[in-house]
This record gives C-alpha cells, structure tokens and sequence, in this order.
C-alpha cells in the first residue's frame, strides 16, 4: 500500500489530463506526464500524488477495467474522460492507504462537474460510492489461470501465457509480482575518486551488479551539482554492464550502432584514451541527446554522431573499420515495464517476430564492417529469447566466422550459457540481456 497524507484536486485534474493522452493518443506515460507536471503550477506534494495516480493506474489498467466491468454496463456509453476519471478514483480506492475514501468520490465529482453540465458528475458519484462501499469481487476467484493472473497482476494474456511458457509458472510469479515494486533510482559514477563522497553524499548504497553504480530506494539524483558537474549519469545498473563486457583498452575505433540517448555511449568512451566513437541513430533529435550527454560528460571529443539506419552500416563504412562495435538494439522493451508499464499494453506476439528480422539485420550489416578479431557485444532490454538467444544463434548459424564470447560476472545468478541474463525480480532492476561474438576470421 501507498502512504498519502493529503490530498488535492489539482493533482488529480493534471493526472486526468495525462491519462487521457496516454491511453486516447498513445502517449507515453513519462513523457505525457513530465510536460504536464512542468507547465502546471503545482506544489511537489502534489506532484508526487498526481505522479502516483497516473504511474499506478496505468499499471493496474486490467485490474481497473475488470472492477469496473462489474458496476459500468456499457463502457462505450460513456465519454472516455469519464471512465478515465473512475479509473483513476478507483485506483486510489483499492491502493493508496490513508485516503479517506469520501475524499476520493468528492473530488472527482467535483471534476466531472467542473468539466461536463450533462450530468456526469451524478454517475461518477454513483459509481464510485458502490464500488466504495460493496464488496468488490476477487480476481483469485477466476479459474482460469492465465485470466486470472492477468487480472491480478494487469498484465495481457498472451503476456502471461509467453512469460510463464519461458520461465515456468513459479519464477513467472515472481516476475510479475516484481513489476509492482517501485523501480530503484540508480546512477553510474563517472568520476571515480569521488565514489565514496558521492555515495556518502546522497545517502545511496553501492550496487551489487556494477561497480560503478549508487543505488536507491527513491532519489532525485538529477537534482544534485554531482549531476550537473557531470561526475554521475542517470543509468540503470543491467546497462551498466554493457561497457565493460567490450574490455576496452583505450586505442580502440569503436561502433555504437544504435546510441540513444548515449548511457552506453558516453561509458565507452570514458575508457577511450586516443581512441574514438562513432555514435548512429535514425533520428536527430536522439542524436541530441548523444551530444549533451557526451558534453556534460566532457567526452565530447571522443565521440562522433551520424544519423543512419544501423541496417546500412556495411554500405556506409568499409570493411575492417571497427575494432569494437556495440549493437543495443531496438527491441520490444519488455524488461522496462516496471518503468514503462504502457509498454505492455502496446505491443502483441507479432512484434518479436518484426523485431528479430530487425535485430538480425543489423548484426549482418554492422559484422562486415568489423576487423579480425574484433568483437560485437548485443544487448537488449527485453527478457524473452526471440529477441535474445535466439537472435545470437540464428546469427553465428550464418555467420561460421564468428563465435560466441561466453561472458561472466560475479553474479552468477544472471549468468546463463556465457549469456547475462536479468529478469526484473532478480535485482530489481530492468530487466536486460547482453552477450558477445567474436570475428574468428
């Protein structure tokens, strides 16, 4: 349960206004509700509860829409601002502890009333005083087990059925459950000699999978001079092990085929002494992102970007032009939902098929621009093997003039079959994935 003390209506008028992009325009949640909360004058108590609301409804969506199924005959009936409304109240009703629930159906009737003269405000008031009032039926009571997970956990069907068939009922479990636990804040420390100043500095604990990694449980990490002076970036541990796995010794010429927004990027380059980075993306304004981190990171002369589909690498760079090459690849994000839980409801069993073809691709264009002996490191933040294992075998099944580099870390729980394997419920981290190919010949 969620610990509120107060609350306040404008928060819940500006997390309405979120939700309804989200889920009528298809925004993204973070996005959608970083603009929002910067151009409403808002106090940071009420931004924090009218982030609660729209993060929290969107990640129990299903559940919502199930409780809502048993007082609302006909949802289409309704203008969607105001189903969006009792989803919204009902999330608090079932998940915010210490809200008293008079306070709840008053301040969204007064919403609906503020926004509609036809009458919506006595439905929402009527709805929200049943569900606050009568016995709400139980998702464990539904048997059958894939609905009834979905219910309890918001999460698609098909998502359930695929999680369970790769991982079996038991961890699947845990990865769902998982996915409710607020995600940590995390940093890399770019300046080493001040690891212990900072950790000491900003409260945070040392991370068990990074070494250069701060973690906590909540932070504003981008609030502080440390930030701003450029001696921590914003980055989730799992991707701070991409980096290291490419043993970079300094001189290298180095790809980083697909570099938004340049986490991976500017960690490279921070073992580069004379060595250099090319940085590619499909769109200018991620290539943006690529420049200012590099700059607040003082890397920037070590990096270079070009807008280019990483799929046309071979035809835009000769043979034999990298030492390295990094391919982060565009994948379906299933291991952000914790971060991200639009994610899910945004995608189909269709997707990893597309994206597989993608991912295969550019691993065949960016391999004929790789020296002898130089080494591809792949990562993805997804956790299903279509898009991970599977893409490796298929590569190297093509590819005979190239083997698999069996990678390690201490540990050794995410550790499967030379690959580095992280569900969300190890660490509690993203969920990611990183293996490596060597060029035999």
């Amino acid at each position: 349960m969620i610990l509120v003390t107060k609350f306040r209506g404008t928060a819940r008028s500006a997390a309405l206004q979120v939700l309804e992009e989200v889920f009528n325009q298809g925004a993204y949640s973070n996005v959608a509700l970083n603009r929002v909360l910067s151009s409403t004058p808002l106090s940071d108590q009420d931004k924090g509860l009218a982030t609660e609301i729209v993060y929290g409804t969107v990640a129990r969506k299903i559940t919502l829409e199930w409780h809502l199924a048993h007082v609302v005959d006909d949802r289409n009936k309704l203008e969607s601002w105001v189903y969006i409304l009792l989803m919204l109240s009902l999330y608090q009703l079932l998940y915010l502890d210490r809200l008293p629930r008079h306070a709840i159906v008053n301040e969204a009737v007064k919403l609906a009333k503020k926004r509609s003269h036809k009458g919506a405000d006595k439905l929402v008031n009527a709805v929200l005083r049943r569900l606050s009032q009568d016995s709400l039926p139980k998702p464990a009571d539904i048997k059958r087990k894939n609905k009834r997970y979905s219910i309890e956990y918001s999460l698609p069907v098909w998502l359930v059925k695929k999680i369970i068939d790769q991982y079996g009922e038991k961890r699947a479990r845990k990865i769902f459950q998982s996915l409710f636990i607020r995600n940590k804040a995390s940093v890399r420390v770019t300046t080493p000699l001040k690891f212990d100043e900072i950790r000491i500095s900003t409260g945070a604990n040392i991370s068990k999978l990074s070494p250069v990694g701060l973690v906590k449980e909540s932070g504003y990490f981008a609030g502080t001079d440390y930030f701003k002076n450029g001696d921590i970036t914003i980055q989730d541990e799992s991707s701070q092990l991409v980096a290291p796995t490419l043993k970079i010794q300094g001189t290298e010429e180095i790809l980083d085929a697909c570099a938004a927004p340049g986490g991976k990027t500017t960690h490279m380059a921070a073992y580069l002494t004379t060595g250099h980075i090319t940085a590619l993306d499909l769109y200018d304004h991620k290539l943006d992102l690529v420049k200012e981190n590099a700059r607040r990171l003082r890397l920037a002369d070590k990096i270079d970007t070009q807008k280019l589909d990483a799929r046309l690498v071979h035809q835009q760079f000769a043979p034999d032009s990298f030492d390295k090459i990094l391919v982060d690849a565009p994948c379906s994000g299933i291991g952000l939902i914790r971060r991200k839980p639009d994610i899910k409801y945004n995608k189909d069993i269709q997707d990893f098929e597309q994206l597989q073809t993608i991912q295969l691709e550019i691993l065949d264009s960016v391999c004929q621009t790789l020296r002898k002996n130089g080494i591809i490191t792949y990562s993805t933040c997804t956790i299903f093997q279509e898009e991970n294992q599977e893409v490796i075998q298929a590569f190297l099944d093509t590819h005979p003039n190239f083997e698999q580099v069996k990678l390690e870390h201490e540990q050794t729980d995410i550790v499967e079959d030379g690959f580095i394997c992280i569900t969300p419920e190890s660490h509690q981290t993203d969920g990611f994935f990183i293996a490596q190919v060597k060029r035999m010949y």
